[in-house]
């Protein structure tokens, strides 16, 4: 999936945090409910005026990013 067609960041919008496209319902939001386990079907009902693919776009957005982390040993 090519997120970056569903996904965008914007200053002026939820203080630059990823989003899907035309709305404020970050990236974050999305993974975390995923992660609590619901449904996709549950939060696009929650949030009618998103897509399946605007959800779907934020997994593989999660793992780009997490892919280019660094991560220090705490001390």
């Amino acid at each position: 999936m090519k997120w970056k067609e569903h996904l965008s960041t914007d200053p002026k919008v939820m203080l630059g945090k990823p989003v899907i496209k035309g709305t404020r319902i970050t990236v974050e939001l999305i993974v975390e409910r995923l992660g609590q386990g619901q449904a996709i079907e549950d939060i696009l009902v929650s949030y009618p005026h998103i897509t399946r693919e605007g959800v779907m776009a934020c997994l593989p957005y999660a793992a780009y990013v997490l892919r280019n982390e660094t991560v220090y040993e705490a001390a």
